[in-house]
């Protein structure tokens, strides 16, 4: 049976659709305020998630222009990206090759809690998964698998230093250590959450340090304390009913969820001293190597998990109004803001009071073995009737928070100091999460605020029965939030963070040294370009300039073979990548960057001539930049000749026995 509250919610969203002021919600000034001249660079970067297309993507700021797609746990035949042989094994997983996922959210790596221009994360919800993405590259780096987990919804987080990226499982499930074949029934006795911490090390690279096993709840969004509560972490749960079916109904029953508090700090501590117990599982840890620009992919078996029941002082619940959405922490790491998206209220919590409560443990009673906060005890304020649905809320530089609201379509301003809302804008339609430069940092940029949309009914050209998703743009320098610009994104935008371009551009590679290159199949110049049978597999040593490719006339393969095109672009000038296809290819194209190697493999289904080209518009002569493959019969004498630029002396026919090898 539907509960009043949500008849009232679902009257309200069926007159949702346009909110008020929608005709005089632009200014006049608003074309001004996001022209960026032909020539000229936007202020910011904008990273966003690709929800269900599993990348991310990079727009600019103010103009909302896409400059790129950055694959990460999906597939993107655009570059080839998890088809080359270099990259397919960044797509794999415990389960076997994963070529999608669904992307959620981005954090952007930080140092004493500020923006610092590094790396990008990302959290892979199906088959959890976290991805470190190069900001200088504009690459995904490294993945590693997350066990013990299910819907890593509750990711990536990171710490004021960057010393971990923490992520929490959406839902509870038994443990990969564990028989699985248990009733769903048997849920509260059998389903457990967890909470991961990966440690980074100075260049980046990840380790999966050690895990919280926690009651069988589900975590939903997270953030790390800063400034004075840096040695935490805060999340928001939801279904502590722990509840197996029609959640919409039976993990709403309590009036409250909770925010848990972790002291991760005091976790590193207890994984020091060899409190946690290390359990066999399987996971696969991913990483691409600049230098050989492949990918490796491990497979490892044990982790570190502890048990707050062994770990006294670690978690905390503190009460908050039902299914919490966002759990966000204020610039100064004093306030902790939670979103109950079914609350009229939006319950402001103080880190100092919380410390007070520990100290004193006013608490009341406590959630399968962990201490429970009284709500008052830690609560600073509460913001009243903000507006409906609350999710998502980020910080300026002048003391104000900005929450979205998913049920009445707007983004509310109000004060930190005294919890007073301030403003309100409409949102076209149905936002989720928001966007403020530097927003979940020590130390926001301030400027804008970016809305993130599900609905763009009536805003954009129809595109038949699905509509393109949406950003809206909005000014925060007054007083006033004021609508500047509509922006289609791609995939679906959960959530983004915007970056001052200048923390980035300065440090973006241009090209790699080629005499830096060491894949064990580069060809480093056209003279060591070369064709070389082992077995069945052919492998061709080619090079790529403007406008041919060196060989680019083979003949010689034979059915059953399995060719490996390992083409390096000896190219030293920015912005000229090389493509390269094959006809009846069932991959993709491979898109070659500047000094890089990359591989395309080609199994042939049929006897014939396959033309071979550039797909990279490269120069005026382009449409030049091809070559043939003689492909014979199973058994066929014909042999392994390679050429570019010369032509061979007539030849017999097929299946003749003469055969000249020639190259340049």
């Amino acid at each position: 049976m539907i509960t009043a509250g949500f008849a009232a919610i679902a009257a309200f969203s069926l007159h949702s659709c346009k909110p008020k002021g929608a005709q005089t919600a632009v200014t006049g000034d608003a074309a001004s305020k996001v022209y960026v001249a032909p020539g000229k660079f936007d202020e910011f970067y904008n990273i966003v998630s690709g929800g269900f297309n599993g990348q991310m993507s990079v727009y600019g700021i103010p103009s909302g222009r896409l400059f790129r797609i950055i694959p990460v746990f999906s597939q993107f035949p655009e570059n080839g990206w998890g088809y080359s042989e270099e990259t397919k094994p960044m797509l794999n997983t415990s389960h076997g090759f994963a070529p999608w996922d669904d992307l959620h959210h981005i954090a952007l790596s930080t140092t004493k809690g500020e923006h610092d221009g590094r790396w990008a994360f990302g959290n892979a919800n199906n088959t959890p998964r976290i991805a470190r993405v190069s900001l200088s590259t504009f690459r995904t780096e490294e993945i590693i698998e997350i066990p013990n987990s299910a819907g890593n919804h509750s990711s990536p987080f990171i710490t004021e230093n960057s010393e971990y990226v923490v992520a929490g499982t959406r839902f509870s499930v038994p443990m990969d250590n564990q028989n699985g074949d248990v009733p769903i029934s048997s849920y509260k006795q059998n389903f457990k959450g967890t909470v991961s911490f990966i440690k980074l090390d100075t260049s980046g690279h990840m380790n999966l340090a050690f895990q919280l096993r926690l009651p069988g709840i589900n975590f939903d969004l997270a953030r790390a304390g800063k400034g004075k509560s840096a040695g935490w972490f805060f999340f928001s749960c939801y279904n502590s009913e722990q509840a197996n079916t029609l959640l919409e109904v039976n993990a709403s029953a309590k009036d409250k969820d909770f925010i848990m508090a972790v002291n991760w700090k005091k976790a590193e501590e207890y994984a020091r001293a060899g409190k946690g117990v290390t359990e066999n599982v399987r996971y696969a840890h991913n990483v691409y190597d600049e230098k050989t620009h492949s990918a490796t992919s491990t497979i490892k078996n044990t982790v570190l998990v502890l048990d707050p029941k062994d770990c006294p002082d670690m978690v905390y619940f503190i009460p908050c109004p039902k299914s919490p959405h966002g759990c966000d922490v204020s610039p100064d790491g004093e306030s902790i803001v939670g979103s109950g998206k079914l609350a009229a209220v939006i319950p402001v919590f103080s880190y100092d009071k919380i410390q007070q409560a520990i100290a004193s443990k006013a608490f009341d009673g406590n959630y399968d073995g962990i201490p429970v906060i009284k709500y008052e005890a830690a609560l600073r304020g509460e913001v009243q009737k903000p507006g409906l649905g609350p999710l998502h809320t980020e910080f300026d530089a002048k003391g104000n928070a900005y929450t979205s609201f998913f049920v009445s379509s707007e983004i509310v301003k109000w004060s930190l100091k005294d919890l007073k809302v301030l403003d309100r804008v409409p949102t076209y339609y149905s936002i989720g999460h928001l966007s403020v430069p530097g927003g979940p940092t020590a130390k926001p940029h301030g400027k804008y605020v970016i809305a993130y949309n599900k609905i763009t009914k009536d805003r954009y050209l129809p595109t038949g029965p699905e509509l393109t998703q949406s950003a809206q743009l909005y000014s925060i320098e007054g007083d006033k939030m004021k609508l500047l610009l509509d922006f289609p994104t791609t995939g679906e935008p959960h959530y983004a963070e915007a970056i001052p371009a200048e923390l980035i551009m300065k440090k973006s590679r241009k090209i790699y040294k080629i005499e830096e290159n060491q894949h064990p199949f580069v060809a480093k110049g056209e003279g060591q370009a070369k064709v070389e049978r082992k077995g069945n597999q052919v492998h061709v040593y080619m090079t790529s300039i403007r406008s041919h490719f060196t060989p680019d006339n083979i003949e010689g393969v034979r059915m059953g073979d399995e060719v490996y095109f390992h083409v390096t672009n000896l190219e030293q000038d920015w912005d000229v990548p090389h493509g390269f296809a094959v006809k009846g290819a069932n991959n993709a194209e491979i898109l070659i960057m500047p000094g890089e190697t990359q591989t395309l493999k080609w199994t042939p289904d049929r006897v014939g001539i396959f033309p071979i080209y550039c797909t990279d518009f490269c120069s005026a002569l382009h449409q030049e930049m091809q070559g043939y493959v003689r492909v014979s019969p199973a058994g066929s004498n014909v042999p392994l000749t390679f050429s570019t630029g010369k032509t061979a002396p007539a030849a017999p026919e097929a299946g003749g026995t003469a055969g000249v090898k020639t190259k340049n």
